[in-house]
């Protein structure tokens, strides 16, 4: 068989037919014959001036000419006008497309942020949304011919194709007044560039950070990214850092407005996680309170893996380089020493903590709790009636024994037949809604978890809320599902209630900022059909909507956003998505499409963080260390 890669002369006898040549090949062709088709009387090459014919001398043609351009190359490429420029106020209403020069090709990624400059010094600042090949000349390239050459080949001829960028307008930059000193500044886009404006690469950290309408300073979440890199620019350090915004300067600090994190297992959820909670516990962060006086958070962490109380620890992998780097970025790291474990006492359980040095202090849950929580001792399946008759039997029973009621007392009294009688001959309580709340009110694991050997939590809550203190509440010792509800509920409804209260019993819990960390949250706010999740519910979409006013925050960790209820959904201004697999939890996140698609893909670290108050939807990859202790090795 014939080597397609021989192209020497063929026998006569050779029937195949000749390989299609390629467009540059076809354009030396045609010139070659017409060199040798056109006769010199034809045309006449030689000395002008003289207007003499000099023949075909080699001396008489013309001296070849370099093509390239002089100078260097200022940027990407250049703006393309082919098919129009338009900017629109709808999304389908844009068309901007940018050339793409051969060299600039392997360095543009989609997403990639741009700058194209105005005539007048302003600034549009835009992300490439898709990237095409185009033919540059009218050759069919799906030939065997082709693709043969193609395959012996390293590499392609760049010049017969083009590479075009369509481009997202993101904002116009700006400066507000004369000279380069006055301040940068971002509006909508609303102008048009020139057609072959050169398209440049946005490399300068103030430019970025204003186009992305990211905050200079605030709560550090990591470094900004694309496709899984980071942003570089000339500044030292390089990198381009997101923060959250933690002042009062334009509103409240999101802390108050709420976060969600969510991510798979092993995404780097709970590492990132404890990143940022590391952060509101800075020295130096302190918040405003209504009696005029500035307070560091306290932060109270739902820890079901038993993770967050490693936070007490340094993390034994860092080194004095990456405290430097910290520093320089104003990052605060460290193992946090005012970290402190309420663990609860439970009966049957024991917790034991070799894996972390913070101190461990027991509680216990009262009875008396329940007193203004019905629900906790409702049950999942409780009708409106019968939680209705429940609240009537709690309300009998309180004022029978007062605050210091057990829940042995309490199984007691209802377990008693005459009250059963005399409920229902006086129409008070029907024999059958009676048995119900019966049998759904005494559970053993309510008889683990209220009323133990330890001082009751009510007690102690100067020290369980503390400005600048992280008080971690493990409940991975406790092996009913219904137990561990029972104890983050109480102590998540009481923070809340208290927090929310006109008159409330407990000060230092209104007037201490506070973070409510909630680790695996879709055990606990999810939306169902039950009294007690309606009340549940309720009870924490009341408090993200007052957050802001009371300073509380919610902070919940998930990998199952979709399990959330809805309403506190709504609440949520920030949300940090790691990857996720599972495409209905992609969806419940509500990013824009054009960050979804990249979830699935992120490895660990990587996230998309969505805050429309804070800056534009944006990708960013996370430290690569824990600030503290992280693993059990």
């Amino acid at each position: 068989m014939t080597d397609l890669g021989d192209f020497s002369a063929s026998s006569e006898d050779d029937d195949s037919d000749p390989p299609e040549p390629s467009a540059s090949e076809t354009n030396a062709t045609e010139s070659e014959s017409l060199d040798s088709e056109t006769s010199p009387s034809e045309v006449n090459v030689g000395d002008f001036e003289t207007g003499t014919s000099t023949g075909s001398s080699d001396e008489d043609r013309f001296d070849a000419m370099a093509t390239d351009p002089v100078g260097t190359d200022r940027g990407i490429g250049t703006l393309s006008a082919v098919e129009g420029l338009r900017i629109g106020e709808q999304e389908d209403e844009t068309c901007l497309r940018a050339y793409v020069t051969a060299d600039n090709r392997e360095d543009v990624r989609v997403g990639k942020y741009l700058l194209v400059p105005y005539p007048d010094g302003e600034k549009l600042f835009a992300r490439i949304c898709a990237l095409e090949y185009m033919q540059e000349y009218r050759v069919d390239d799906a030939t065997e011919i082709h693709a043969k050459r193609a395959m012996r080949r390293d590499d392609i001829e760049e010049t017969d194709y083009k590479l075009m960028a369509d481009l997202e307008p993101v904002a116009v930059l700006y400066r507000d007044g004369d000279g380069p000193d006055t301040e940068l500044k971002r509006r909508m886009t609303d102008r048009v560039p020139k057609p072959k404006a050169v398209v440049r690469e946005a490399s300068d950290k103030s430019e970025i950070k204003t186009g992305l309408k990211m905050p200079e300073d605030g709560v550090f979440l990591g470094h900004l990214s694309v496709g899984g890199e980071k942003v570089k620019t000339a500044a030292s350090p390089p990198t381009i850092d997101y923060r959250l915004k933690d002042d009062y300067g334009d509103g409240d600090p999101l802390v108050f407005r709420h976060t969600l994190v969510a991510g798979g297992t092993g995404s780097g959820k709970t590492h990132g996680a404890k990143n940022v909670l590391r952060q509101f516990l800075s020295e130096e962060r302190r918040y405003d309170m209504d009696d005029g006086a500035e307070r560091r958070a306290a932060v109270v962490q739902f820890d079901p893996q038993d993770e967050y109380a490693q936070m007490h620890d340094d993390n034994p992998d860092v080194t004095n380089e990456d405290e430097r780097k910290w520093a320089a970025e104003g990052v605060a790291h460290g193992g946090h020493d005012d970290t402190v474990a309420f663990v609860p006492k439970v009966r049957g359980g024991s917790y034991a903590a070799d894996h972390h040095r913070a101190e461990q202090v027991e509680f216990t849950i009262p009875f008396s709790m329940v007193k203004r929580r019905p629900w906790l001792v409702a049950g999942a399946s409780l009708n409106d009636n019968q939680y209705n008759a429940l609240r009537y039997l709690l309300d009998r029973f309180f004022d029978q024994h007062g605050d210091a009621g057990t829940y042995e007392q309490f199984v007691d009294f209802v377990d008693d037949p005459a009250l059963r009688e005399e409920l229902d001959e006086s129409g008070r309580v029907h024999e059958a809604t009676y048995d119900a709340v019966k049998r759904r009110a005494i559970s053993s694991a309510f008889y683990d978890v209220f009323d133990q050997d330890a001082r009751p939590i009510t007690d102690q809550i100067k020290s369980f809320v503390k400005p600048g203190q992280l008080s971690v509440v493990p409940t991975y010792h406790l092996n009913d599902s219904r137990a561990t509800e029972v104890v983050v509920l109480a102590l998540a409804s009481l923070l809340v209630d208290e927090k929310l209260s006109n008159d409330p019993t407990h000060d230092r819990i209104k007037e201490t900022p506070l973070v409510v960390g909630m680790d695996e949250a879709h055990n606990f706010l999810t939306d169902a059909e039950s009294v007690q999740a309606r009340k549940v519910i309720g009870k924490f979409t009341e408090a993200a909507k007052q957050g802001r006013k009371e300073r509380l925050g919610l902070f919940l960790i998930t990998q199952d956003p979709q399990d959330i209820a809805e309403p506190v959904f709504k609440q949520i201004n920030t949300t940090v998505v790691l990857n996720l697999g599972d495409e209905d939890a992609i969806k419940s996140v509500n990013i824009p499409a054009s960050l979804e698609s990249k979830v699935p893909y992120m490895e660990k670290g990587q996230m998309v963080v969505y805050s429309p108050d804070n800056s534009e939807p944006v990708e960013i990859i996370g430290l690569s260390k824990c600030l503290t202790k992280h693993g059990r090795d």
